[in-house]
């Protein structure tokens, strides 16, 4: 479980030969089959697109960082010194990272079942919420395809995402996006990656829709 909480900065630093990089990639994998067959068995009748949506949306960085923190992940984590003082055990991507490798290291340990009855507990309220017809779901779901839902029925168009401004460190990247609809521009939003800032004008977008 050790390599599951050493963060490469921690290892860099010690000069130790493992850090939780390939456990992460592990935990991937099956946080998005535990998932992915959750959805399917709950959801035996929504299309395939639906289900998507779904998954995409409880195995981001943004769900996975919050699942971490909601667990006090960001006090179990071994960072470097420099990585401590940036705030490192508050960064989403740093959280969503052990919280995968913590996964990994549970299915290396236990199987698939172990890991399983892991992550259907974290998840329960989030699944619960889910419902095939819950408008009010899909919009938190996922703004973009609910604002594009929207504008094709309000306005016969769909939305255009323009980013407008980037700035930061190269690995710290920040990105401020502006969406035009029916040729004006009505929001913008700002995230540490493209993806971030697109969902975060979109619901800005869905405010002025009064959504």
């Amino acid at each position: 479980m050790i390599e599951a909480l050493t963060h490469s900065s921690f290892r860099n630093e010690q000069g130790i030969d493992t850090d939780n990089e390939r456990l992460e990639f592990l935990g991937d994998a099956v946080i998005g089959l535990v998932i992915g067959e959750r959805l399917w068995c709950q959801f035996p009748n929504s299309p395939e697109g639906q289900l998507s949506r779904w998954r995409s949306q409880l195995v981001s960085r943004k769900s996975l960082a919050d699942l971490s923190k909601e667990a006090g992940m960001g006090s179990w984590i071994l960072l470097g010194k420099g990585e401590q003082r940036s705030g490192g055990a508050d960064k989403k991507s740093i959280l969503a990272g052990v919280f995968e490798s913590v996964v990994g290291a549970l299915y290396l340990d236990g199987g698939l079942e172990k890991a399983r009855n892991f992550l259907l507990t974290v998840y329960k309220s989030s699944l619960d919420s889910l419902s095939a017809d819950d408008v009010t779901y899909r919009k938190e779901l996922d703004q973009k395809t609910f604002l594009q839902e929207v504008t094709q029925s309000r306005n016969g168009t769909t939305p255009l995402y323009r980013v407008v401004d980037v700035w930061g460190l190269e690995h710290e990247k920040n990105f401020r996006v502006e969406i035009e609809i029916a040729g004006q521009v009505i929001a913008q939003g700002e995230g540490r990656s493209k993806k971030e800032a697109e969902q975060r004008a979109a619901q800005t977008a869905l405010e002025t829709y009064g959504l």
